[in-house]
């Protein structure tokens, strides 16, 4: 079977579907490692000393104690807490990437009907996804972000916190529309350039994990799993410092009238102030957590993407773990 073509003859419907199966099987599998992450590349906060003066906030070093903390203070829900948010728009946003990608691939590459695009068709496809990705994942990221920190550290105070309608509602009623967009910049400038690495990735090494599976589409699910895998670790490898300064910028609130203005005034701001008060690492504060988790999630997002539309596709084409 020439899988190239008979992916994108006519199966719009279809993509979506297998889009949205993939990106719910990521989320679901990674969001824990993502509270993690997100929680690690905070910066220390402020809290009163028994003396009543204010004071760093000690926080756990490690992931694994960061996970203990969260786990005695706050409980397990704590580490699913905003997965609402994503996993409500991952449907429409997993299925608009696999549907552009396979678009723009083409476009970049019209001259060959039946072989598999090229490498530097699908990095500028990888690329174009990206940016256009980020209007609808950054509103969502930003209140994802917001959940995952509101009341950090206070287990009694959960009826009090906000679910992501109400978080929504509030940043609207504070900033109005643009304030669900802010850190849209560093999103697409994290975004756009990350897809391109993501999709050169995988198609780079399911094709030496599996030669001619680029065509045939002949692979075994353990090499989508590891493909998908090292894709993911790549693609955030290559963005994440932007990611930790787009982490920052959102969890921000934009000031009310009488208060202070914000720690950050931009993204360069951002990175100076944080490198000079933090160090050079903290750009890759919470890295190893962050790549597990990419390992784990995009391993998953292409099992399950390919493994449903192809099931679509062609109903009776089976998947094996070994490669025969």
């Amino acid at each position: 079977m020439d899988f190239w073509p008979e992916f994108l003859a006519s199966t719009w419907g279809k993509e979506f579907v297998a889009g949205g199966i993939g990106g719910m099987a990521g989320i679901v599998s990674g969001y824990p490692l993502d509270t993690l992450r997100i929680r690690m590349q905070q910066p220390p906060t402020l809290a009163l000393s028994t003396a009543g003066a204010a004071a760093i906030a000690r926080r756990p070093t490690s992931a694994i104690g960061l996970l203990r903390s969260i786990l005695a203070s706050e409980g397990p829900s704590a580490l699913y807490r905003g997965m609402g948010a994503p996993l409500a728009s991952v449907t429409f946003q997993n299925a608009m990437v696999f549907q552009v990608y396979a678009i723009l691939s083409r476009a970049f590459d019209s001259n060959s009907t039946n072989e598999p695009p090229s490498y530097q068709s699908v990095a500028l496809s990888g690329i174009g996804t990206g940016a256009l990705q980020s209007l609808l994942l950054s509103p969502v990221e930003l209140v994802k972000i917001k959940l995952q920190l509101q009341m950090v550290g206070n287990k009694s105070h959960q009826s009090c916190r906000l679910g992501p309608i109400e978080m929504a509602k509030e940043i609207i009623r504070k900033e109005g529309i643009p304030g669900l967009y802010r850190g849209l910049l560093i999103t697409v400038l994290r975004d756009a350039p990350a897809h391109g690495v993501y999709f050169w990735s995988y198609e780079y090494a399911r094709e030496q994990l599996h030669p001619g599976c680029r065509k045939g589409g002949q692979e075994s699910l353990g090499t989508m799993l590891l493909a998908g895998g090292l894709a993911g670790v790549a693609s955030w490898i290559f963005c994440y410092p932007l990611d930790v300064v787009k982490s920052r910028l959102q969890a921000q609130s934009k000031p009310q009238a009488h208060q202070p203005s914000p720690k950050y005034l931009g993204i360069v701001d951002c990175f100076r102030k944080s490198v000079q008060e933090e160090g050079v690492s903290v750009l890759f504060r919470g890295l190893g957590t962050a790549v597990t988790r990419a390992f784990v999630v995009n391993g998953a997002i292409f099992v399950a993407y390919e493994s449903a539309l192809r099931s679509l596709v062609n109903g009776n084409q089976r998947l094996t773990m070994e490669d025969t």
